[in-house]
């Protein structure tokens, strides 16, 4: 697999560490911070201190994915996230997208993101012609169904080889128009139209997944209720789990980290390769 990641303004060399995205959610009814860092004083504030961390990407979401989640409206999810968008992009670190919109995607590429997390694949109509002739980074991710419905009855034969074979066509899809194999990673999606023991089987496979498709991959597990099932915590005292997710999915091979708490999972993550680097 190759170790090279562009990233809009930014490259990385994936061999030397595992990347750790902190998570920025500028939402009113987010699963976990509670629209915490809605306004952008909070956002800004936030944002300097898991730079101050240790963190590698900042990913910002304007509409929360949690599951029965509503869709947001267009204008409004301009509204949420361009102004942090902006006042961000010279913060020295990469800046994420996180949304479906090819409408967002392409102002937030005119704002300089560099780059574009889809928990939808690129598969609305013109997401792919919005992000073609960038430069970004793009983040294809497996969805069952729709945030709205995703977790009431998920159903696979084979779990794995169904979420491989779906990234696999839409990577496919990318190369077709010219996108560039060092722009592009992977995310299983977990607790996006997952059961339990769907997630933990993606988990103990992503590094295969990984392998097999030639691209390295996005874990993002944290604080999600596929923590809280094994360990019977709620959603604020899940970081010991979340810490051990994040282990998980880097020893099986995982590149990036989508975290909330940003700290503890860089000094887990330096502790583990001082541990394991030979």
């Amino acid at each position: 697999m190759r170790q090279y990641f562009q990233c809009g303004r930014f490259g990385f060399d994936l061999a030397a560490k595992p990347l750790v995205m902190g998570i920025l959610n500028v939402t009113p009814d987010s699963f976990s911070d509670g629209g915490r860092f809605q306004s952008l004083e909070f956002a800004l504030s936030r944002a300097e201190e898991m730079v101050s961390e240790g963190v590698d990407l900042i990913d910002i979401g304007g509409e929360s994915s949690r599951p029965g989640a509503p869709g947001l409206a267009l204008d409004e999810e301009l509204r949420r996230v361009m102004p942090v968008l902006y006042a961000l992009r010279d913060l020295g670190k990469p800046l994420s997208i996180d949304t479906y919109k090819p409408e967002v995607m392409r102002e937030a590429i005119l704002a300089g993101v560099d780059m574009i997390n889809d928990i939808n694949a690129f598969r609305a109509p013109g997401a792919l012609e919005a992000v073609a002739g960038s430069d970004c980074a793009l983040c294809v991710m497996h969805m069952q169904s729709t945030p709205q419905t995703m977790q009431q009855e998920p159903v696979y034969g084979d779990v794995v080889r169904e979420v491989t074979d779906f990234l696999r066509q839409r990577v496919e899809a990318m190369l077709a128009i010219g996108i560039e194999r060092q722009r592009i990673c992977i995310d299983p999606g977990f607790g996006f139209g997952k059961t339990v023991e769907h997630n933990y089987a993606l988990l103990r496979n992503i590094g295969n997944m990984q392998r097999e498709l030639g691209l390295p991959a996005l874990a993002g597990v944290s604080r999600k209720s596929m923590i809280g099932a094994v360990t019977g915590k709620p959603v604020e005292q899940r970081l010991a789990g979340s810490l051990a997710g994040a282990l998980a999915a880097v020893a099986q091979g995982a590149r990036i980290v989508r975290v909330h708490d940003v700290t503890e999972t860089v000094d887990a993550l330096t502790v583990w390769q001082a541990a394991t680097i030979h």
